[in-house]
C-alpha cells in the first residue's frame, strides 16, 4: 500500500463516480482462474467477464502508454496527479503541489522523481534506526 505510477494514455481521464468521486481501478486483473472460480461460487465475483464486477484500468497497448500518472493504492487506486508527459514533469507537480505522499506527508522533487522513476513506494515502513519512517525516506 503506498503510491504508484501508472503509464497510460496520453487522453486518460480517470471515471469519477455520480458524486465526482474518483472510482477506485485496479491496475490489471489480479486473479487466475483458480481463484475466478472460487470467487463465482463463494459469489465475491460477478458472473460477468472478463473482469467479473471488478473496475480495472484500460489494458492500452505498451506503445499507447506514452505519459505518467501517480496514484495512491491504499484501496484498488485512485488518482493524485494529472496525467503527465514525463517521470520529471509529474514529480516537479507532486513535489509544487505538496501532494499526499503517505501518512499524511509530502516528499521532495528528489524524493518524487526516484518514485516516478522506479514505479512504486510503501506509505510507511519500520526500521530499527529510525523508527517508522515514509517510504520515500527509505534511501535518504
Amino acid at each position: 500500500m503506498g503510491r504508484e505510477v501508472r503509464r497510460v494514455h496520453k487522453d486518460w481521464n480517470h471515471p469519477k463516480n455520480e458524486d465526482g468521486h474518483f472510482i477506485p481501478m485496479h491496475e490489471r486483473f489480479l486473479y487466475n482462474q483458480e481463484e475466478i472460480e472460487e470467487g463465482l461460487e463463494d459469489g465475491w465475483l460477478d458472473d460477468t467477464p472478463p473482469y467479473y464486477g471488478i473496475s480495472v484500468m484500460p489494458q492500452w497497448d505498451e506503445a499507447e502508454r506514452t505519459h505518467y500518472q501517480m496514484y495512491e493504492n491504499v484501496t484498488e487506486g485512485t488518482p493524485i496527479s494529472p496525467v503527465m508527459e514525463s517521470p520529471e514533469a509529474l514529480a516537479r507537480w507532486l513535489a509544487d503541489n505538496d501532494a499526499n505522499a503517505g501518512a499524511f506527508r509530502t516528499a521532495t522533487y528528489e524524493q518524487w522523481l526516484r518514485i516516478c522513476q522506479g514505479g512504486y513506494a510503501p506509505s510507511f515502513i519500520y526500521t530499527p534506526e529510525k523508527g517508522l519512517i515514509s517510504g520515500f525516506e527509505m534511501d535518504d
